[in-house]
């Protein structure tokens, strides 16, 4: 029964250890890359929400 005990017990602790290595290692989570490229147009739509557009004035 101890033996159980501690087994789980370090079950346990890998996991924490396993789930706080993971997330260090992904940092932000899986963000794009920023892209240098023209925004892309629509025909005369804009590629910004009118919110943004309308905010710059």
């Amino acid at each position: 029964m101890e033996f159980a005990a501690i087994l789980l017990a370090g079950l346990v602790v890998y996991a924490a250890v396993a789930t706080i290595v993971a997330v260090f290692r992904d940092g932000r989570g899986h963000t794009p890359p920023v892209r240098s490229t023209r925004p892309w147009m629509a025909g005369n739509l804009p590629s910004e929400p009118y919110a943004s557009l309308r905010s710059l004035r």
